[in-house]
């Protein structure tokens, strides 16, 4: 069985002699126990992983958020200075005209250059909060510590190539959808505003059950990809393929691990969002009573508005930090999960332990996995197959 190895092992593993009433327990230097995981191991080790390093997952992700809202503000800004004489010939024409095509060009073009900037920067942003969470769970598992500035510097040199992987992902997984409203709008364009056009609209149901499911089983093929390109310094093609090749004939399995794991976070976070929401929407119902129709608000009415805001931000905030994190975090756990199951990455992982941290070990995240060659047959500690 060919075995793939963390940064820096070579073989080997720490033994231990059987104990009396069973196998003895799968060493455990960090946040999961070495060995093919269960559902209960995969979310357990993520919530381990938040709460060791949530510091960590907090400050890269404010700060990356903070980064490309400032970013996007500066383009919208640069947008609308750039276009500013162009706005009133077209949105208040002189009556009975229409806007001249000098003024609607011009507004047409900003509006689709900066959907496209924004597009890109807000891919960026999520590709380097998509980068940082296999980069710490790399060291959870190793029990090793991280720095602020290690790992951003890791998630930012990765985000280029996780968002090329989850660009490449999405659109292939999009791929089935997309290629039923091409067929379907055209048609329902062409079927005008009869009853023709009335039966295409029932039937858009009937062919999104289709599209839907091979969507769905797409995604999860991919999945992966993101933790392939970090952990393993891939580029996004070969992140695709290291993906298929790790979850084929474990699909349900993953499916299952994944759909818990996204609904788990989802359901976390609205419920840490809640008591903000309370406080804040309490908070701003006697201010917006306190504000007289005619004239300034009081300052206490100002007061209050501006104290229910930061609540909802920070519920807000909050929530979508954890959602995002937990869910990248179950996503590279699964993946280092199937490596243990088919590459025999434990072993892999004790030995680079076993062989002494690397200077600077402490400081930095450890180097990415070389490339390596298709996954051998799955592998059970009792030498049984899986299916």
């Amino acid at each position: 069985m060919a075995q793939n190895s963390w940064p820096g092992a070579h073989g080997g593993g720490w033994g231990g002699a059987p104990q009396w009433g069973g196998p003895p327990p799968a060493p455990q230097p960090g946040v999961i126990p070495l060995r093919p995981l269960a559902l209960g191991d995969v979310i357990t080790g993520s919530f381990a992983t938040v709460r060791g390093h949530w510091k960590t997952l907090a400050g890269v992700t404010l700060a990356v958020q903070a980064i490309a809202l400032s970013v996007m503000a500066l383009v919208v800004g640069i947008a609308v200075a750039s276009v500013y004489d162009h706005f009133d010939p077209v949105f208040h024409p002189p009556f009975d005209e229409d806007p001249a095509p000098e003024h609607v060009v011009p507004l047409v073009i900003a509006a689709v250059v900066v959907f496209v900037l924004l597009m890109v920067i807000g891919v960026l942003g999520m590709a380097v909060i998509a980068a940082l969470c296999p980069a710490v769970l790399k060291e959870a598992v190793m029990g090793r510590p991280t720095t602020f500035r290690a790992l951003w510097r890791a998630s930012v040199r990765r985000a280029p190539a996780v968002a090329g992987a989850m660009f490449l992902s999405g659109l292939i997984a999009g791929s089935p959808v997309f290629a039923v409203l091409a067929v379907w709008l055209p048609l329902v364009s062409s079927a005008g505003s009869g009853e023709d056009a009335l039966a295409l609209l029932g039937f858009l149901p009937l062919l999104m059950l289709v599209a839907a499911p091979l969507a769905v089983w797409l995604g999860i093929r991919f999945g992966l990809a993101p933790a392939v390109v970090v952990m393993e310094g891939a580029g996004p093609v070969t992140g695709l393929r290291r993906s298929t090749a790790l979850v084929r004939g474990e699909w349900w399995r993953i499916f299952g691990y994944t759909i818990v794991a996204v609904m788990l976070a989802g359901a976390i976070a609205y419920a840490t969002q809640i008591p903000f929401n309370l406080i804040g929407t309490f908070a701003m119902m006697p201010a917006l009573q306190g504000i007289p129709e005619h004239g300034a608000p009081s300052t206490g009415a100002i007061s209050a508005l501006v104290f229910a805001f930061v609540l909802l931000f920070i519920g807000g905030t909050a929530g979508q930090v954890f959602q995002i994190a937990f869910s990248h975090l179950a996503s590279a756990m699964i993946y280092v999960d199937q490596r243990i199951r088919r590459e025999g990455l434990a072993g892999a992982i004790l030995a680079d332990l076993a062989a002494g941290p690397a200077p600077g070990a402490a400081a930095e995240p450890a180097a990415p996995v070389a490339a390596h060659p298709a996954p051998t047959a799955p592998h059970r500690p009792d030498g049984a197959g899986e299916s």
